[in-house]
C-alpha cells in the first residue's frame, strides 16, 4: 500500500502509502505567481512518466478519494493524525496519494501555493514526486505519486513473511541518500521529520523518499512529530530545522536498517562506543550480512548522530560512503522484498469528452436522454414508447449486479461474485 506514511502525513506518524490531470479550464487556475520550471537533470528525465505539476479542484480530489472515505486512508495513524493521507484514483486511472491538511494549517493560500510549487518543480526517480495541490476555500491539499508497496517502517518493523535482507537494506540507505543529495543540489535541503515512514516503495519495490517531507506541515507548525528521543538536539534547543538536522535524522534511519527496530540514538551510540555492534544488528538477519559493511554503516550512522551539527557529514559524503557497499545490483528490488511485480494498466490518453461522453461518464441518464432527443434520435421502427425507459432499467439492473459482485468479492464469496459479474 502505499502504506506514507503508511507514512505520509504536525502527524502522529508522517506520510506513508498518494484521474485526469487537471489541465481543464474548470480545474486549473493560474498560480498566484510565475512558477519555476521543473528540475531534475538526467535523473529527473528518468521520471518522464510523471505528470507536470498543476492545480487540482477540490471536487476532483473528493471524487478520486470516494469523498475522502475512511477506507481510502493510507497514513499510518489513520483518522487520528491531524494531516491525513488518502489513496485516490483520477479519471485517467492514475493512482495518487492526497495529503489533506487541517483547516487552518496554511491560512494564506498564496504562501501555500508558493511552497507547493517550490516542491512540485522537483522531478527525480528517487522521489515520490509531488504532482499537484489544491487551494479551495479553507481546503489545503497536496497530491503526489502513489507508492503501492508500503513503507520502510512496515517492512522493517511489521513484516509478515520475510524481513528485508541485508543487500536490500544497503540499497535503501544508498537510494535515500541519493534523494537527499538531489534535493540539496536543488536548494531544497530541508527535509522535515525524516524517518522510516517517509521511505516508500514503488511498483518495482524501489525505495523512494516521500515529497511531503519537503514541505512543512503548516505555516509555522512543528517539523518533528516523532518522539523527542529521535529529534536532533539543536532542534530541541532552538526549534529550527537545518540541513545538518536532516543528516541527524538520516542517521536514525540507518539505525533502523541496522537493528530492524526503532531504537533511541542514545542507546545505539552506547552500544557503538562499547563496540557491541553485533548486539545492535537485527537478529532476524541471522548473521547473513557482511561484518565489514555493517561496520561501515555503523560508523556512518555514528557520524550522522554527532551532537555538534558541524561534525556531521553532508549528503555527498553519505552517497560516497554507501555507494561502494551496493550489492546484488542485478537483482530487482521487488525480488529482494519478496513482493509480486506490480502491474497496472497504463493511463488512458487525455482526450476531451463529448457532451454524450461526459453524460455517460457521470451515468446521467436524464442528460443522455436529452442529448438523444436534441439530436432527433428515434427508436427503431416497431418498438414502443417505453423502449428508453426499458433501457434505463436494464442499465440500473446491470449496475446493481456489478455492485453486488463487488460486495461479494470483498467478502471473498467468489462464486456469487462470478455470477454477478457474468450478468454484467
Amino acid at each position: 500500500m502505499g502504506c506514507c506514511e503508511s507514512s505520509f502525513l504536525t502527524e502522529t506518524h508522517p506520510e506513508k502509502d498518494d484521474q485526469h490531470h487537471h489541465n481543464n479550464s474548470h480545474s486549473t487556475q493560474n498560480p498566484p505567481f510565475s512558477p519555476p520550471s521543473p528540475s531534475g537533470g538526467a535523473d529527473g528525465a528518468a521520471a518522464g512518466g510523471v505528470p507536470s505539476f498543476s492545480e487540482f479542484s477540490f471536487s476532483d480530489l473528493k471524487a478520486a478519494t470516494n469523498n475522502f472515505s475512511s477506507d481510502s486512508i493510507v497514513s499510518e495513524s489513520g483518522e487520528k493524525a491531524p494531516n491525513i493521507v488518502y489513496k485516490g484514483r483520477l479519471q485517467n486511472r492514475r493512482w495518487i496519494a492526497v495529503k489533506k491538511f487541517t483547516k487552518m494549517a496554511w491560512p494564506d493560500p498564496k504562501q501555500f501555493a508558493e511552497e507547493a510549487w517550490g516542491v512540485g518543480r522537483l522531478r527525480h526517480r528517487r522521489l515520490a514526486n509531488l504532482i499537484g495541490y489544491c487551494c479551495d476555500g479553507d481546503e489545503r491539499l497536496l497530491v503526489a505519486e502513489y507508492m503501492p508497496n508500503d513503507t520502510l517502517a512496515k517492512h522493517l518493523f511489521h513484516w509478515e513473511n520475510q524481513t528485508i535482507e541485508w543487500a536490500m537494506r544497503l540499497r535503501v540507505a544508498l537510494l535515500i541518500a541519493e534523494a537527499l543529495d538531489f534535493c540539496s543540489t536543488e536548494s531544497r535541503s530541508l527535509y522535515h521529520d525524516l524517518n522510516a515512514y517517509r521511505v516508500l516503495f514503488d511498483e518495482d519495490g524501489d525505495p523512494r523518499l516521500s515529497c511531503f517531507g519537503l514541505m512543512k506541515n503548516s505555516r509555522d507548525g512543528k517539523s518533528y512529530s516523532t518522539n523527542l528521543a529521535y529529534t536532533p538536539p539543536e532542534y530541541l534547543r532552538n526549534g529550527r530545522v537545518t540541513p545538518e538536522s536532516v543528516i541527524y535524522s538520516f542517521g536514525t534511519v540507518l539505525l533502523d536498517l541496522l537493528s530492524g527496530k526503532h531504537i533511541p540514538p542514545s542507546h545505539a551510540l552506547d552500544l557503538i562506543r562499547d563496540k557491541n555492534i553485533i548486539l545492535l544488528m537485527d537478529s532476524h538477519l541471522e548473521g547473513n550480512f557482511s561484518t565489514e559493511e555493517a561496520t561501515t554503516v555503523v560508523g556512518l550512522a555514528s557520524q550522522c548522530l554527532q551532537y555538534e551539527p558541524r561534525e556531521r557529514p553532508n549528503t555527498k559524503d553519505l552517497v560516497a560512503t554507501l555507494a561502494p557497499l551496493k550489492t546484488k545490483p542485478d537483482v530487482p528490488s521487488y525480488v529482494m522484498l519478496g513482493i509480486p511485480k506490480h502491474e497496472d494498466a497504463p493511463p488512458t490518453p487525455q482526450h476531451p469528452l463529448s457532451p454524450m461522453g461526459e453524460a455517460c461518464s457521470r451515468l446521467d441518464l436524464t442528460a443522455i436522454h436529452q442529448i438523444l432527443v436534441m439530436t432527433h434520435y428515434r427508436d427503431d421502427e416497431g418498438t414502443n414508447e417505453l423502449s428508453f425507459q426499458e433501457w434505463t432499467q436494464q442499465m440500473r439492473d446491470m449496475l446493481e449486479a456489478r455492485k453486488r459482485g463487488d460486495f461479494a468479492f470483498r467478502d471473498k464469496d467468489f462464486k456469487t461474485a462470478i455470477d454477478c459479474y457474468s450478468q454484467v
